[in-house]
Parts: structure tokens; C-alpha cells; sequence
């Protein structure tokens, strides 16, 4: 942790030095004969005890630089932890020894000094303790890890033969043997503003990315290409920009921090033809929620509480679905994701610490329409204010996936009753900083992937909740967005970086996790002094996003009047958004980049 590698680089090695010295004259007192020891020792220790009350410049310098050559056996696993225990407690004692007042004799020790030594004692104790409790954290609610469940030389010959080649790619981009090469491939640079959302078309052949800058960018990725650029018609941060199933590629849906939902309309020809505005929020609109096989229905979720129905078939196309409360109060809404296995259910979170969901078929404004809601037990009568700012469902339905800010991932069986407590646990990252973004990885979900502030890329085993990948993901120092390739093993990311990240299983060994516990140990401690901090950090975030946006957004306003872009008065918006004040542009005729 912080404290740890403060202490090792500066007052260990002061102290290191002395308390060598002082063991050193020790010793030789120890090798005097018993009968002649008496003054003749006191008097060497004491003359030696005062050479080392100013050492050379050199021999300092000397002592620091063998010290830091030390610092990975200092913070490793173990016995590690001793050693540095017993650093600081040599380096304690020879302080104490040095500010001792020496009236010429060492047989009588004062009251003050019992007292620090005790005072000494108790803060060992107590970090001793904290060190235990960390350990206790960190293994606690930890499965065994499975056996490889794929292995590459037996799969190959078997495919070779024609046995179980229609599963080889699945179980493949399945294996826990690949997640531990994954790497980095290479970068997409192309946006001027921070990365926020990424995704796949239904084939993986085209990636789009939307971003602060308000565009979006759809990538050849395998080539390392854009293909199209286009200004999205939002006034502010895009969140989301997906590519609608079964439509060709040719429709991308989008929202943003504005509050609108818009409908890119792409051509064969890669160019946007324009863009229309079919929903508006009172409030920013952080996600999108597809219907697996639908090419003209999603819904959307927004911070004014309210999930729209979006059908591109009618003339109004958004319908209010639901308005989330808890009693009478809103619950600004952060996330939402629909039931791949029955598309009538969606589950939505935001503000509170519910995960709540809904049944489109079954939703009334008496009792609000939620199905059942799921929470950790821990958290259902937290003071401290937790956020759920992404859910998604597993491959097949059975599972749902909540990231808490934060707190930790956790995992829900979908067909447990309303108030059932989670089924895993998934620990070590930071979600605080951003409205963070957590995914499964692997044809059938076996992995748990998310990134975190401290800039890394975590990726968890499902069943037993032990990290197996740990790569470092952003310089920015935040990694928000992670979408898995849907057919081969890899996938992209991004966050506070104007790039997008491209990683696939190419590393010749797998990871060593190497300094994994001690990131995981140090997310923890500054969560907790975090904690003791009441504020509500997360919302002084999102308006730091803000601001940054409202400073940049004049130079993008004016490049888009020079590009002559005109605005028409089509529009698809929702009844309700009559009363929103300068919601943007309905409709934009897009130029070709």
C-alpha cells in the first residue's frame, strides 16, 4: 500500500542503517567473556552508539540505495511481510535510541521511554491486525479454481478427426488458458475527447465507438481503419452507439449525457445519412438496452427515472414504459439491460442499491410493476450511498451481473425470488472515479471483466471469483468500457484515453499476475478512507465531467456551423419532450468524413 512504500522509501532506510549499527555492537558485547563484559562493553556500545549519530553523507546514500534495491522483497507475499514489519520495527527502535538523553550510564531506562516502547507495541498490534484483516478480505468468499477445462494439442487432434468440431471455437474462446495471454494488439486513435462506449456488430466485423467529442467513429478494427465518422447530433458526452441487430449495419442507435435518443441511418456506401432524435430524457441518458433479434425496438434509460420503449415502426416511437421509484421517491436510472432469454423482462439500477426488474407485460402504475428486486444483504440498510452503474445479463438469461460504485461485483441468480442475496463476489478493482462498466467474457459467460481507477483491466473466473488476468489498460488511469469480441477471443476497450484498446490471447506464457495483490490492497485501503468521507463524491465526478465538457464545447459548435451542417425540424421525439428546453437538433443531415 501507500504507507508501506512511503516507509520503505524514506524512513527505512535511515532507520535500516542505525539499527544495524546497534545490532552490530550488541553482538560484539555478546562475544566478551561474561566475567570481563561489564564497563568494557557499555563503554563500546556507547562510543559506537555515538558514531552512528552522524553518519557520512556517503554511508546514507549507500544505505537508501541498498534499501530500494530491496523494495520487491519487501512487498512480496509472505515472509515478505515479516521482513518489512521487522524493518520498521528496527527502524523505531534505533530513532528511540538515538533520541535518548545519555546522562552516562544505559542501566536505567525512564518512565517516557516505556511509554514509547508501549506506544510502539500497540501501533505494531494494530497494523499487524489491519495487515490480517486485508489477508482475511481478500481470501474470503474465494472458490477453488477449476482444472483447465480445455486443452489445445487434444482439442486440435480431435478436430482434425471431425469429433466435437462444432464446439472447438466455443470452447476456445472459452479457456482459461487464452484470457491468461491476453495482451495488447494495438490502438484505434482517431477521437479527441475520452472513449465512452464500444460495440460490436452483430457479425464483429465493425466496431463503433462514440465519444466526449460527440462523434462516432465505425472501425474496420481487424485493419485498424475508420470507415465512417460522423458528427452524432448530440449536444453533449455520447454514452452509447449501437448497432441494431438484423439491420444490416446500416442503423446505429445513440444517446448521450443531452438526454435524446437519435437514429443514425447509415448507407451501403459508408457514409451517414442523417441522423433523427426519437426520445427525450429530463436528464442524461446513459445507456441503451437492444432486444436480441429485433432490428427496430430497444429501450432506454435515463437519470430522470423513466425507461422509454423505443419502435421505429410507429410515428411517435417512444412509449413510457415505467417510471423506477422506491415509495414516492425517482430513481435516477444508470443502467438497463434486456433478458436475452426472455425479452419481455428487463432489469434496470442507478441510485439506490436495487437492482430492480421489470416485465413489460405485467408493468401497472398501482404497485409500480416490478417482478422482484435483488441486493446485497449487506447493502440493504447501508448508510453509505451506493450506486449500481452497470448490469448485464449472462449469454443465456440465468445470470445477472451488478457493479456497485464503489463497492464490489456481484452476482445474481435471474430466477432466484424478489430478495434473494447474491451468488458471487467479485473484489480487488475501484469503481469511483467514472460511471464505471462491467461485462462477461466468453461465448457462455464464464468470465467477469471490468476495469477500474487504478487503470488496470481485471478479469475474474465466474465460479470461484479468483482474479486470472490483470493487465494494465489506461494511461488515463481509468478504464470504463469492455466489449468482448462475439466470436473470437478478445475484445476492446477504453476510458479516459482518445484511443481504443485492442487486446487478443498472443503472450507466449500466461500472466504471472505480478503486483496484482498489492493494486487489489491498495484499492481496498483507499476505498475504505474514502468511505469515512461522507461527501458524495460521485455525483462531484459527474459534474467534473460536465464542466469539462461545457469548456470544450465551444470549438466543436463552431466547427460544425464552418462544416455547414444544417438542422431540419423532422422529428421522431416523445410527447414528453415538449417541455425539455433546448433539447438539440431533431434531425441532422450528416457529411460524409
Amino acid at each position: 500500500g501507500m504507507d508501506g512504500r512511503d516507509l520503505v522509501e524514506g524512513r527505512v532506510g535511515e532507520g535500516d542503517a542505525n539499527s544495524a549499527t546497534d545490532a552490530h555492537a550488541g553482538h560484539n558485547t555478546d562475544l566478551i567473556p561474561a566475567s570481563n563484559a561489564g564497563e568494557e562493553a557499555q563503554d563500546r556500545s556507547m562510543h559506537e552508539a555515538e558514531q552512528t549519530e552522524s553518519p557520512p553523507a556517503g554511508e546514507e546514500e549507500d544505505t537508501d540505495s541498498m534499501d530500494g534495491s530491496g523494495l520487491c522483497s519487501l512487498t512480496e507475499e509472505g515472509e515478505g511481510g515479516g521482513r518489512r514489519e521487522r524493518v520498521k520495527d528496527d527502524g523505531k527502535r534505533a530513532a528511540r535510541k538515538r533520541n535518548r538523553p545519555s546522562g552516562g550510564t544505559l542501566r536505567h531506562s525512564s518512565s517516557s521511554d516505556e511509554d514509547e516502547d508501549q506506544e510502539v507495541e500497540e501501533e505494531e498490534e494494530e497494523e499487524e491486525e489491519d495487515e490480517q484483516a486485508m489477508e482475511a478480505w481478500l481470501g474470503a468468499e474465494l472458490q477453488e479454481l477449476d482444472g483447465p477445462k480445455w486443452r489445445a494439442v487434444p482439442s486440435l487432434r480431435a478436430r482434425e478427426i471431425g469429433r466435437n468440431s462444432a464446439h472447438f471455437v466455443q470452447r476456445v474462446c472459452g479457456s482459461r488458458g487464452l484470457v491468461q495471454r491476453l495482451e495488447l494488439q494495438g490502438r484505434l486513435e482517431r477521437h479527441t475527447g475520452c472513449v465512452n462506449t464500444l460495440h460490436f456488430n452483430p457479425s464483429g466485423t465493425r466496431l463503433a465507438s462514440g465519444s466526449d467529442d460527440l462523434r462516432v467513429v465505425i472501425w474496420d478494427w481487424a485493419r485498424r481503419r475508420a470507415e465512417l465518422e460522423f458528427d452524432s447530433g448530440h449536444k453533449s458526452n455520447v454514452f452509447q452507439a449501437k448497432f441494431l441487430p438484423h439491420s444490416g449495419d446500416s442503423t446505429v442507435a445513440m444517446c448521450a449525457r443531452d438526454g435524446q435518443i437519435r437514429i443514425a441511418e447509415l448507407s451501403a456506401t459508408q457514409r451517414c445519412k442523417n441522423t433523427k432524435r426519437v426520445a427525450q430524457h429530463k436528464g442524461a441518458a446513459h445507456k441503451l438496452a437492444l432486444e436480441p433479434d429485433s432490428p427496430c425496438t430497444f429501450l432506454s434509460a435515463g437519470e430522470d427515472a423513466v425507461v422509454y420503449g423505443i419502435d421505429l415502426r410507429l410515428d411517435r416511437p417512444a412509449t413510457k414504459l415505467v417510471v423506477v421509484k422506491e415509495g414516492d421517491k425517482k430513481v435516477g436510472l444508470y443502467t438497463i439491460f434486456v433478458n436475452p432469454a426472455n425479452t419481455h423482462q428487463f432489469a434496470v439500477g442507478g441510485r439506490d442499491q436495487y437492482v430492480r426488474i421489470y416485465d413489460q407485460r405485467k408493468i401497472s402504475e398501482n404497485d409500480n410493476g416490478v417482478l422482484k428486486k435483488f441486493c446485497p444483504s449487506h447493502l440493504v440498510s447501508s448508510e453509505s450511498k451506493t450506486n449500481i452503474t452497470c448490469l448485464v445479463y449472462s449469454h443465456d438469461g440465468s445470470e445477472l451481473l451488478a457493479s456497485y460504485n464503489d463497492e464490489d461485483i456481484y452476482l445474481f441468480d435471474s430466477s432466484h425470488s424478489d430478495g434473494a442475496d447474491y451468488h458471487r463476489r467479485y473484489k480487488g478493482h475501484r469503481n469511483n472515479a467514472t460511471v464505471k462498466g462491467v461485462n462477461f467474457y466468453g461465448p457462455c459467460s464464464e468470465f467477469v471483466v471490468s476495469g477500474s481507477d487504478c487503470g488496470h483491466i481485471y478479469l475474474w473466473d465466474k465460479h470461484s471469483a479468483r482474479v486470472v488476468q490483470f493487465m494494465e489498460g489506461d494511461r488515463g488511469g481509468v478504464v470504463n468500457c469492455l466489449e468482448p469480441h462475439p466470436h473470437l477471443p478478445g475484445m476492446a476497450t477504453s476510458g479516459l484515453d482518445h484511443d481504443v484498446k485492442l487486446w487478443a490471447p498472443t503472450a507466449e506464457n500466461p500472466t504471472s499476475l505480478k503486483g496484482l495483490k498489492e493494486v487489489m490492497k491498495k484499492n481496498k485501503r483507499e476505498r475504505d478512507e474514502d468511505s469515512i468521507h461522507h461527501g458524495d463524491q460521485y455525483d462531484t465526478q459527474l459534474l467534473w465531467f460536465l464542466m469539462r465538457h461545457m469548456r470544450n464545447r465551444r470549438p466543436l459548435r463552431s466547427r460544425r456551423v464552418e462544416a455547414g451542417e444544417a438542422d431540419t425540424d423532422e422529428s421522431w421525439s416523445s410527447p414528453e419532450s415538449s417541455d425539455e428546453e433546448d433539447g438539440g437538433p431533431d434531425h441532422i443531415q450528416c457529411m460524409s468524413s
